[in-house]
C-alpha cells in the first residue's frame, strides 16, 4: 500500500486543469513509483448536478459564445462567498471521498475547488492529518483571475509566474507560503524533444509536408472551438511558401469540414488531425501557432519556442485575457479578431522574414528553464508531513536531463 496518498481536485472546464492533474500523477509515478498514490477527482462534475450543468455551460460558451463568459465569470465569483468556510453544493460526495481515501494532501488545480474544500478536509480528517495546496495556472492577475483561487489557509500556493503570484498575495495569500514553479507539463513534454534532424523527419514522414516551408499551426483546445475555415483561405496566396498544421480537438464536424477544404485545395500543404496527443511535437515543427489564450497550450508554446498569434474571434474570455495580457505586454504578441488582421500579419512576415524573426525573438525573451521535479518533490514532502513517512525521490531520471 502506498505510504502517501494525494487527492487531486480538478474539473473539465477547458482541458488545462485536467492536463495538469494528469501531469502531476505521471510525475509522481516517475519519481516515487508505488510509494505515492494519486487519486484524481473531477469534483465539480461528480459531486453536484448544478456544478455538472455549469461545467457543460462553460464549455459551450468557450466553443460558441466567448463574449458571454464575462457574465458567467461574475456569477462564478459568488462561490468565493458561498464556500468561504465550507463546501455547500456537492458536500456529501466530497466528504465520502475524504472518508474513503483519507488523503494526506488535498491538491487543487482548479479555481473553484479551494475555498471551503480545504477547511472541510481538515474538519473531516483532522487538522494534523492532512495538508492542502493549490497550483494556479494563470499567467497574470487582474480581471479574470478568480478570487476562488486564493484560500489563505492553504499550506502551499504555487503560481506559474511571479506576476500571478504577486496578485495572489494581493488577494490575501501569505507570501511566505507561495512559490513560483513553472508549467507542470507531462513528463513526455520533457522527453520528446526533437533535434533538427528528427524535426525534418517528423515533418516529412509523419505529416507528409515540406520541412523547408514556413509552417503555421492552427490549434484548438479539447472542446474544438476554432476558426480554421476563416483562416485557411487567407494562406492560399502563399501556397508554395508556407503550409499549415491543423487540429480540431473533439469536434468531428470541424474535422470533416477542414478535410473537405483540404481536398478542394490540393496545391496547399495541409496536415489535419482531430484530437491530438502530439501537440508538443507539432509545436516543435511549427514556426508559429494560432490559438486562444488557454494556459496549457500557451505554456507549451513558450516552452517549445513556438511564437503565438492569439485568436480573439468572438471576444476573449476573462481567464484567457490574463494569458493574452501577459504575452502582449511582455513580448508584443499579436491578437487577431478578423481574417483580414490575420492575413495582414502573415503577409507582412512573408514579405519580410526579418519581421517574423523580431517577433520570435521578443516572444522567446519570456522563456525560462525549469526543473520539473521540484514542484513534485515539494508537494510530496508536504504530504509526508501529514503521513509521518519519509520518502526520497528516485534519482532524477537521465531521460529528463538535457
Amino acid at each position: 500500500m502506498a505510504r502517501v496518498r494525494i487527492l487531486v481536485l480538478t474539473s473539465s472546464t477547458g482541458a488545462g486543469h485536467d492536463a495538469r492533474a494528469q501531469a502531476f500523477a505521471e510525475w509522481c509515478f516517475e519519481l516515487y513509483r508505488h510509494e505515492v498514490d494519486v487519486r484524481i477527482e473531477q469534483m465539480l462534475e461528480k459531486s453536484s448536478g448544478l456544478f455538472s450543468a455549469g461545467v457543460k455551460f462553460y464549455n459551450w460558451i468557450q466553443r460558441s459564445a466567448p463574449w458571454l463568459h464575462k457574465a458567467f465569470f461574475a456569477f462564478v465569483e459568488v462561490l468565493s462567498f458561498v464556500n468561504r468556510r465550507s463546501v455547500s453544493f456537492g458536500r456529501a460526495y466530497y466528504i465520502r471521498v475524504l472518508q474513503e481515501y483519507r488523503p494526506h494532501l488535498v491538491f487543487s488545480v482548479h479555481d473553484c475547488l479551494n475555498r471551503g474544500y480545504f477547511q472541510l478536509a481538515r474538519r473531516v480528517l483532522g487538522p494534523e492529518a492532512v495538508r492542502c495546496a493549490t497550483y494556479c495556472g494563470e499567467f497574470s492577475g487582474g480581471f479574470g483571475y478568480s478570487r476562488n483561487w486564493v484560500e489563505p489557509t492553504a499550506d502551499l500556493y504555487l503560481s506559474r509566474t511571479p506576476t500571478a503570484r504577486d496578485y495572489a498575495v494581493k488577494l490575501g495569500m501569505p507570501r511566505e507560503r507561495t512559490r513560483v514553479r513553472g508549467h507542470l507539463m507531462r513528463p513526455r513534454s520533457h522527453i520528446e524533444v526533437l533535434n533538427n534532424g528528427a524535426r525534418r523527419d517528423y515533418v516529412a514522414d509523419k505529416l507528409e509536408l515540406d520541412p523547408d516551408l514556413f509552417t503555421i499551426f492552427l490549434a484548438t483546445g479539447g472542446n474544438g472551438a476554432n476558426n480554421h475555415l476563416e483562416l485557411l483561405p487567407r494562406l492560399l496566396s502563399h501556397a508554395g511558401r508556407l503550409q499549415a498544421v491543423v487540429i480540431c480537438g473533439n469536434n468531428r464536424e470541424a474535422y470533416n469540414d477542414v478535410v473537405q477544404w483540404r481536398a478542394a485545395h490540393p496545391d496547399f500543404g495541409c496536415f489535419v488531425d482531430g484530437y491530438s496527443e502530439e501537440v508538443h511535437l507539432l509545436m516543435q515543427v511549427s514556426d508559429c501557432i494560432v490559438t486562444r489564450g488557454g494556459t496549457t497550450t500557451c505554456a507549451k508554446a513558450l516552452h517549445f519556442r513556438c511564437p503565438i498569434i492569439f485568436n480573439a474571434f468572438g471576444g476573449i474570455m476573462p481567464q484567457e485575457a490574463l494569458t493574452v495580457k501577459f504575452f502582449t505586454r511582455g513580448s508584443g504578441a499579436s491578437v487577431i479578431a478578423t481574417p483580414h488582421a490575420f492575413a495582414a500579419l502573415i503577409d507582412g512576415w512573408m514579405a519580410d522574414q526579418g519581421e517574423y524573426e523580431r517577433y520570435r525573438k521578443k516572444f522567446l525573451s519570456l522563456r525560462y528553464e525549469e526543473r520539473p521535479a521540484t514542484i513534485i518533490e515539494e508537494l510530496v514532502n508536504l504530504a509526508q508531513e501529514a503521513s509521518g513517512s519519509s520518502l526520497k525521490p528516485r534519482e532524477f531520471p537521465a531521460k529528463f536531463r538535457r
